[in-house]
């Protein structure tokens, strides 16, 4: 496929032939088979260094802070914190706890501390629970809240446990809280509230006068395992953490509050556990689990992060012979690991579990009665109360000069990139080609792309007139592909316009489109249902990532100084949000009116965090200041972002906007003219 092609191709078409392979891409788009689910088996990747992990380590907290509606982290408000209802047992006491974790979101927990061993400081334990019926006032073989809270006090801990959202005391919403997809927009999850109430949880605990703040530790089974890691990946105040049940390569997490969309399409619960490293960290796993493998599959891998680290004592996993469970036989093991790194034995006795009695019920909720205080939000002012957050977010940097400008590509850019789960692609792209073919004027060269590992296989020709005078590539974008600009296999439309001019020209067949088109494989993506945004990218974000990945294939491959993407029809809209990437952009917006979430809600244009990017302005936005011309934008499309955005970077003129569709000519007028202040080079225009 290559041989003589490649050869042939080198002078006429500046390929770069270092880069190009053959045989290594799928025989066809893998991205349209079955779904992932989670239950759909993980691998963990192959990490060689240890600046390869840290790289990837920063790129998964933000990844999980953008994802759970997190960044940039709310403003830390007073928890108005009350301890009450104090008793004293042996060699510990309980309290009842309240907080504000935000304002009119309460949390509710209790304080066991320790008896008898002088004022402290001691060790802090957060103790986030699973999904049992009884939520932290569980009590029985299988697994206690209160067994664990009651001997990490007795062995010089203080230990909090707290509610799950919708358990026990904290009920002002429900544990199937923002399950409505329109929320999803806004990256609000049940998750990214029971892991920020995680983070003020810490904040309570540290804030402790008898805690000392350079030993925390956090345990949880279950969805409280979920948890754990969770804050573990997150908050580097955690000195040791012990996940319990829930670190594997298969089952992710069954519930709402383990699926924040977009969290786990290219990661996983052992990633997120690796992340911790290199802290000191127990896996406690089960035979009568999804846990059954970590003695020789998630443990070992996790191990290998931390022997990057020369840290590999750090790290231990243990599993037991029960069912889903945090027993007695189980916490002793995370005393025992716990006694190692935060009471710092130096050489730790073996922690066994004494006999314990819990406190009643009654005895241990906050609002025994129910009644929360008259300012705890329900769910629909808790939904607004955090969409204004967002929407604060972004109005604090907005741009209004080059400093602002600066504040909000770091504010947005993140959550641009880890919203629509985008890859600029590197050295990963993989290319295949064919001969060159002469046609009437032009010739024509056929190519397949992609990413290693990654499962997508694009179909591109590129199309340069004889006599081409630009080193500005044009790539093409329709919902139909590449059809949508050939005729009996010569350019039309646009292509053949963009050719007459002198531009090499782009065309290609996106996710689901054209030559990839499937219907069958269409009705099987359901983006709102069985948490699919989870583990899958929309048909949104596949498109946008394919636009990505044509950029860098021009410029890498066909070593085109420039990219300008050209989006027509519903494409325009993909096209609009891959513009941070693009040297240049028109765009064709649809005449959409995002005065209402319901255009967003449709297949094709759904995207978790388009929303809290700013919409399809944000993107623009971010592209500043590089040419943008946005046609057809109706009556509704807002552009104060872009605008201010575009004047912040001293370049007002560079955008352009059309309320009607534009014809051809004058999009190719526009190409033609373009200016860039420094071209690469120190050229001028094409």
């Amino acid at each position: 496929m290559m041989g003589k092609a490649l050869a042939a191709a080198t002078t006429a078409w500046a390929l770069s032939a270092t880069t190009l392979a053959a045989g290594t891409l799928p025989p066809k788009d893998q991205r349209a088979g079955p779904p992932k689910t989670l239950n759909t088996p993980r691998t963990f990747p192959e990490i060689k260094t240890r600046a390869d992990w840290q790289a990837r380590v920063k790129e998964i907290r933000e990844h999980i802070l953008v994802n759970c509606g997190l960044w940039p982290n709310p403003r830390k408000t007073p928890l108005n914190a009350v301890i009450s209802g104090r008793v004293e047992r042996d060699g510990y006491s309980v309290e009842n706890v309240r907080m504000e974790t935000m304002p009119g979101v309460y949390l509710a927990g209790n304080l066991y501390r320790p008896v008898g061993r002088g004022p402290g400081p001691f060790p802090g334990v957060l103790n986030p629970h699973g999904h049992w019926r009884n939520g932290r006032l569980e009590d029985q073989p299988l697994g206690s809240i209160a067994a664990r809270c009651i001997s990490f006090a007795r062995q010089g801990m203080v230990a909090f446990s707290y509610d799950m959202v919708g358990y026990t005391d904290t009920l002002q919403v429900s544990h199937k809280f923002a399950a409505d997809p329109t929320n999803q927009l806004w990256n609000i999850s049940l998750m990214g509230l029971q892991l920020w109430n995680s983070i003020r949880a810490l904040d309570f605990v540290a804030s402790l006068p008898d805690v000392d703040r350079t030993r925390l530790g956090c345990t949880g089974e279950s969805g409280g395992g979920t948890q754990t890691f969770m804050l573990g990946a997150v908050d580097l105040r955690l000195t040791a953490q012990a996940p319990v049940v829930m670190v594997s390569h298969s089952m992710q997490g069954g519930c709402l509050c383990e699926n924040a969309p977009g969290l786990r399409v290219d990661y996983s619960n052992m990633e997120f556990a690796a992340a911790a490293a290199p802290r000191p960290q127990i896996l406690v796993a089960a035979t009568g689990d999804w846990t059954r493998a970590t003695l020789t599959l998630e443990g070992p891998a996790i191990a290998g992060i931390y022997r990057l680290f020369n840290a590999r004592d750090r790290l231990h996993y243990v599993r037991f012979d029960y069912d889903h469970n945090y027993n007695q036989t189980s916490r002793e093991a995370v005393y025992e690991w716990f006694g190692q790194w935060l009471l710092r034995h130096e050489n730790p006795p073996s922690l066994k579990e004494a006999a314990y009695r819990k406190e009643p019920d009654t005895a241990l909720r906050v609002w025994p009665d129910g009644k929360l205080p008259a300012d705890a939000l329900d769910e629909p002012r808790l939904i607004a109360s955090l969409i204004r957050q967002a929407q604060g977010n972004l109005a604090a940097v907005w741009p209004g000069d080059a400093g602002t400008l600066k504040r909000f590509r770091e504010m947005v850019e993140p959550i641009w990139r880890h919203s629509l789960q985008l890859e600029r692609p590197g050295n990963n792209l993989l290319v295949e080609t064919n001969e060159p073919a002469a046609r009437d004027g032009f010739s024509e060269m056929h190519f397949a792309i992609g990413r290693e590992a990654r499962g997508d296989r694009l179909p591109v020709v590129l199309l340069k007139p004889a006599a081409a005078r630009s080193e500005t590539a044009l790539v093409l974008a329709h919902p139909e592909g590449r059809a949508a600009f050939l005729r009996d296999g010569q350019p039309a439309g646009l292509a053949e316009a963009l050719i007459k001019k002198g531009f090499p020209v782009l065309l290609f067949d996106a996710f689901l489109t054209g030559s990839l088109a499937d219907a069958t494989a269409l009705r099987t993506r359901k983006p709102f249902e069985n948490f699919f945004t989870t583990y899958n990218r929309t048909d949104l974000q596949e498109r946008v990532q394919d636009l990505l990945t044509v950029c860098a294939f021009a410029r890498t491959h066909l070593q085109m100084r420039r990219v300008v993407l050209c989006g027509q029809e519903r494409a325009g809209l993909w096209t609009l949000l891959a513009a941070p990437a693009a040297d240049a952009v028109a765009a064709n917006a649809g005449g959409l009116d995002v005065s209402t979430d319901a255009p967003l809600m449709e297949p094709d244009l759904f995207a978790p965090g388009l929303r809290r990017m700013g919409g399809f302005e944000g993107a623009v936005a971010l592209s500043a200041p590089n040419p943008v011309l946005v046609h057809n934008t109706g009556t509704v499309f807002r552009d104060d972002l872009a605008r201010t955005a575009f004047a912040a970077a001293g370049a007002e003129a560079a955008l352009r906007l059309e309320p009607s569709v534009l014809e051809d000519e004058t999009i190719v007028a526009w190409a033609v003219a373009l200016q860039w202040k420094q071209p690469p080079g120190g050229e001028s225009s094409p």
